[in-house]
């Protein structure tokens, strides 16, 4: 439309030059033409907008709950955190002892004890006890840890009296009796037979000991094995049970619509005459830190991915290095955009996913880093880890990768507080790891403050390729040709479903 008026109005001026003798034609109306209509945008001009991202907005306030404590007479510790929104609290009990605990040879122990707590108690059978839960709402959960444990339900705040009253019965007059034992160590086997088929576990299982040793009390799963297990009595429990739960080994844990002055109260009508000679652990020693001599494998012919599992021990959860160290291990390979993951996985397409993390415990965790590759690419992909590890030094952390991963991890802590059962699991941690109840407050304080050359040293420290230990789960006749030759130690051959014999 817009070039066909302009090619009338170009004819009109030549013929007005043709004939300026002719006078000019008087027009039939003065209505003024028409405005031309706006043609579309160029195509550059529609997508320019591409040129600049949008800007994010203004992150909301992270704001952490408050965590109380309070003690009785005879030790037990009272641990709340108020919440007022929703007519729920979460009732729980925390143990200090887990499976570090566990006596040589019998490992499963803790898991297995903690576990049989719930097969009846307080002169309920367990079908009674089950359904006590039921009417009010609920189902128990019990979780187990090498430092400790935790027994809870969350209830509609009229029904916290009556969870803890059955809680109270579970954590000191537990029936512990021989066929509720034997029915839960035969579910106890019979879920370490389907773990024992996954590689995940296998790699996880040979971990532990080479990274620890067989003695050290980290060095085994919470679940243990089936020969360990299969050798745990009814004695055993009841005599684990006798030792490590009391009242100064036991946090009453009450999160959500609660006061601490409620709590108390509670506690004290619980707990309060309650007598045990169960006393606090010894912190786990830490372990030595010794060259990488070896290559860990576990055979698992038929695989078509390697579980690759990189570690060493690392730091305790009090360590003043700990936020350094999670931002260290962030940058690389605990998030998305994290240096091994995009080269597993994005640049070389050797992985679904990679990461690495620092395990902070009561004593020494480990820092971990892994993946399940393709195992036609394993020996490339073990030279990818190590070239990364390297590259630790070589290539010092920037500033750009050290602000997302601070900003990724404390955007992230609101998550673990969403719920009364996620107070509840925070606050079992402070006790379980012996932590002050200002903890989170200063974990975020230290991510905030950690500076660029000191994230880079303890990087540096923990992430030396020459003390990470090598441990395989792959198709024997598959991964030994691409490894033997990478220089990385002695190709070790191991069976971790079996009790290792104590090293000399």
């Amino acid at each position: 439309m817009r070039r066909r008026l302009l090619a009338l109005s170009t004819l009109a001026v030549l013929t007005a030059s043709a004939c300026r003798t002719a006078p000019a034609p008087v027009p039939e109306a003065s209505t003024p033409a028409p405005s031309p209509e706006p043609g579309p945008a160029p195509a550059a001009d529609a997508e320019s907008f591409r040129d600049t991202p949008p800007q994010p907005g203004k992150p909301p306030e992270l704001v952490l709950p408050t965590f109380q404590r309070a003690e009785l007479d005879n030790g037990l510790t009272v641990l709340v955190s108020t919440r007022r929104e929703l007519p729920l609290v979460y009732v729980g009990l925390s143990f200090a002892v887990g499976g570090a605990g566990d006596p040589a040879g019998k490992w499963g122990l803790a898991d297995l004890t903690y576990k049989t707590m719930l097969e009846g108690a307080g002169g309920k059978d367990t079908l009674a006890l089950d359904q006590a839960f039921q009417n009010l709402g609920v189902s128990p959960s019990v979780s187990v840890s090498s430092d400790g444990a935790t027994l809870g339900v969350r209830v509609l705040a009229r029904n916290t009296e009556a969870a803890l009253a059955l809680l109270t019965d579970v954590t000191r007059r537990p029936a512990l009796a021989p066929k509720d034992f034997e029915r839960r160590k035969t579910l106890q086997l019979a879920e370490l037979v389907r773990a024992l088929g996954s590689p995940g576990f296998l790699a996880q299982q040979a971990f532990l000991r080479t990274v620890f040793g067989p003695t050290h009390p980290y060095g085994h799963s919470v679940s243990g094995l089936p020969s360990t297990v299969q050798a745990v009595t009814a004695k055993d429990v009841r005599a684990f049970h006798e030792a490590h739960v009391g009242p100064r080994t036991t946090a009453l844990v009450l999160t959500g619509d609660i006061t601490l002055e409620q709590a108390v109260a509670l506690a004290r009508k619980s707990f309060g005459d309650w007598k045990g000679k169960a006393v606090l652990p010894p912190v786990p020693p830490a372990p030595p830190v010794p060259a990488r001599t070896q290559v860990v494998f576990v055979p698992k012919p038929g695989l078509d991915q390697t579980v690759v599992l990189l570690g060493r021990p690392g730091i305790a959860a009090s360590n003043p290095e700990e936020s350094a160290l999670e931002l260290a291990t962030t940058v690389f390979g605990g998030f998305f955009g994290s240096r091994l993951n995009m080269n597993l996985r994005e640049d070389k397409g050797y992985s679904y996913g990679a990461n690495a993390s620092a395990d902070g415990r009561l004593g020494v965790g480990p820092v971990t880093a892994s993946s399940s590759v393709r195992a036609d690419v394993t020996g490339a992909a073990l030279q990818e880890f190590f070239r990364e590890l390297e590259g630790v030094r070589e290539r010092p952390i920037t500033a750009k990768e050290l602000e997302s991963a601070r900003e990724g991890l404390i955007q992230s802590f609101p998550g673990s507080f969403e719920s009364v059962e996620g107070l509840g699991l925070s606050a079992s941690a402070l006790f379980t790891l012996r932590l002050p109840m200002n903890e989170y407050a200063r974990t975020v304080e230290g991510l905030r403050e950690a500076t660029p050359p000191e994230v880079q040293r303890v990087a540096e420290a923990y992430l030396a390729p020459g003390s990470m230990q090598v441990v395989l789960v792959g198709d024997p006749d598959t991964v030994k040709k691409q490894v033997e030759g990478l220089g990385l130690g002695q190709w070790t051959v191991e069976d971790p479903t079996q009790t290792p014999k104590p090293r000399r």
